[in-house]
């Protein structure tokens, strides 16, 4: 009995210790307000998305669209009145690339135009070229030992044809109370461990990758053709060949709609003669490997925790099916307007208020880990040569972060990745004791929709780049919209599926957490650190 009542005690004392943790918690209404007015009733938000969008158009990483991108936003800081506005440098990504045009024909068994677009980073047709389809599977050294000196000329089909499913997902999706009740219940976590058979598949793929290239370009193959994952006509594109100058970038790669990949492959499969026409105008702009740039800018504290950093940040870079409006034009918009925002009403912060725009971040989080790795934190290299031949998030055992000059500096990081949808709370990564202190920070935006702080870990996104060396790092939670069903990494990820009003919402919200967080007495607190 006396165990049961010592343990009501301690959490009785740590409910107790969580509702001081909140009822001290002071949020600033009058700024509150201020910031409200200005991005509900003044907000540039959609004029700066439609310059990056429609004027700039899709952002490729070390794309001269991407160089324009970080110049125009560099000139949208000075104007706006942001100090210390620069662009750091991300060494050796490989080279730019762009295409202009691409027209897709069958003109055999019957005549018809075929949706398709160029993978990033694959070479030209150098003009138009004719060739017969064919389907093969090129999956391992075997089977390029089986199709050598049969493929000249040939434009390949290398994916089986898929079933048509019709979805079963809603197309425009807000959350209701109830999913929100449920992202606050928290899934016991599962041993990610380590899978030799999975990593011996994964290390198979990058060894066959360049082999595949290389024999497709000294094969004379004429092009590639890969289904798209989604259906109903929507093309998803990301990469091909190879971005880094001195490997084989193969032959031009096209990702056909599904509906007419299966056409062409139901022809082939009845034994008809598949005639193709293709021309892909596309090409390197760049001989040698380049550096990338984050673009970063500053509003100074003023306070005597100046030297300290609330970070704001989202990813610049996006792929060019469409014209990366959601993924990820809509997090930059929000995150510029939300400096706009504190710029305007004249803001003096305690701490320096920092925006990053990131190249890099559809290879891999390569601008940000960038970032963390030279000023925040970094892991050490492993002596064992099977840890260090494998990429990074697949290594065990990493260790103990090692600080650089900004890890305690930095107060939070905020990041906006997930589309155009509103904020409906925060993603606290599984650190108890910011709960209370952001339950406060949102009370004045119930009203606008934003209520919820979870425990739940989100990633695949910058924020992981800080949370991974144990300084705070957050996604907010954002209605999906159609994110995922029409636009992730497609050819309608276009400014017509961004939401005005979320937008605003998202940014106002984003500009009092950048604020709050400046003027916090104390740091946040930040989760204990065991070596991983």
């Amino acid at each position: 009995m006396k165990h049961l009542l010592w343990t009501a005690a301690l959490l009785t004392a740590g409910v107790a210790g969580l509702h001081n943790a909140s009822a001290q918690e002071r949020v600033d209404l009058d700024m509150t307000a201020r910031i409200r007015a200005e991005a509900l009733h003044h907000s540039q938000v959609m004029a700066t998305l439609s310059h990056l969008t429609d004027k700039i158009g899709p952002r490729l990483t070390l794309s001269p669209s991407m160089a324009e991108a970080n110049r125009w936003t560099r000139q949208q800081f000075g104007e706006w009145g942001l100090s210390n506005v620069h662009d750091e440098s991300v060494d050796d990504l490989g080279r730019g690339w762009v295409f202009s045009d691409v027209q897709v024909e069958m003109l055999t068994p019957r005549a018809m135009p075929l949706h398709a677009l160029p993978k990033a980073w694959t070479p030209g047709t150098s003009g138009t070229v004719e060739g017969d389809a064919i389907f093969v599977k090129l999956e391992s050294k075997a089977d390029l030992q089986e199709w050598k000196g049969k493929l000249r000329g040939k434009i390949v089909f290398v994916d089986d044809a898929r079933a048509y499913k019709p979805s079963d997902k809603v197309d425009f999706q807000r959350y209701t109370d109830s999913q929100l009740d449920e992202m606050l219940s928290f899934p016991m976590p599962k041993d990610r461990g380590f899978d030799p058979a999975m990593m011996a598949r994964f290390r198979a793929r990058m060894e066959m990758a360049p082999l595949v290239n290389q024999f497709l370009a000294d094969e004379g193959v004429l092009a590639t053709v890969s289904i798209s994952s989604s259906n109903d006509g929507i093309l998803r594109v990301s990469g091909g060949g190879s971005r880094k100058a001195g490997e084989s970038v193969g032959v031009p790669a096209l990702v056909m709609a599904a509906e007419q990949y299966n056409t062409v492959m139901r022809a082939l499969k009845d034994k008809q003669a598949v005639r193709m026409r293709v021309r892909v105008d596309a090409q390197f702009t760049d001989a040698a490997n380049q550096p990338g740039y984050n673009t970063i800018a500053e509003i100074p504290g003023t306070g005597p925790q100046r030297n300290e950093i609330v970070m704001l940040g989202a990813h610049m870079d996006s792929w060019h099916a469409g014209s990366g409006a959601n993924d990820n034009g809509a997090g930059v918009a929000v995150m510029m307007e939300a400096m706009r925002i504190l710029k305007a009403i004249g803001a003096r912060p305690n701490r320096t208020i920092r925006v990053a725009l990131w190249t890099g971040e559809e290879q891999g989080l390569i601008g940000s880990q960038d970032y963390v790795a030279r000023h925040v934190a970094h892991f050490p290299e492993p002596t064992d040569p099977e840890q260090k031949a494998i990429p990074a998030f697949f290594r065990q055992n990493k260790g103990r972060p090692i600080p650089g000059p900004e890890f305690e500096r930095i107060a939070a990081y905020y990041n906006l990745d997930n589309g155009s949808g509103r904020i409906r709370g925060i993603y606290a990564q599984e650190n108890l004791a910011v709960a209370p202190i952001f339950e406060e920070w949102l009370r004045p935006w119930h009203d606008l929709g934003a209520t919820i702080v979870t425990q739940q870990n989100t990633g695949s996104t910058d924020h992981i780049s800080f949370d991974a060396v144990g300084v705070p790092g957050f996604q907010f939670v954002q209605d999906p919209l159609d994110y995922f069903t029409h636009v992730h990494h497609s050819d309608l990820d276009t400014f017509d599926h961004a939401v005005e009003d979320d937008l605003k919402q998202a940014a106002a919200i984003v500009a009092a957490f950048a604020y709050n967080t400046a003027m916090r007495p104390q740091r946040l607190p930040r989760k204990p650190q065991a070596a991983n």
